[in-house]
């Protein structure tokens, strides 16, 4: 179950960031937090975490849920560091992919 949705985060998150130019998929804009656009990507990602969350270990579930924590900030914007929400995506990705290895 967990190999399944490191494979569903690692597809959402490469068509959300890294869009490819011979597949078509709108980047819908739901709404607007302090001047920063919350996309449809950003909420099935959203979604995709929580539920990976759920069935971690519980130290993995801690980290897992600060580095969601720290997404979900720079996303809406109040850590405004470029590429940060990247990175902690990716960091969630090689987090699960961690702890189904271990």
């Amino acid at each position: 179950m967990l190999i399944a949705i490191i494979v569903i985060l690692i597809i959402l998150w490469f068509l959300g960031y890294a869009p490819i130019s011979s597949i078509s998929i709108p980047d819908l804009v739901l709404f607007s937090i302090n001047n920063h656009q919350i996309t449809l990507w950003d909420i099935f990602v959203l979604a995709v975490i929580v539920w990976a969350i759920g069935i971690l270990p519980r130290p993995f579930q801690i980290i897992a849920s600060v580095l969601l924590l720290l997404w979900i900030l720079s996303v809406l914007g109040i850590f405004a560091i470029a590429g940060l929400s990247n990175i902690l995506v990716i960091a969630i990705i090689i987090a699960l992919i961690l702890s189904v290895l271990l």
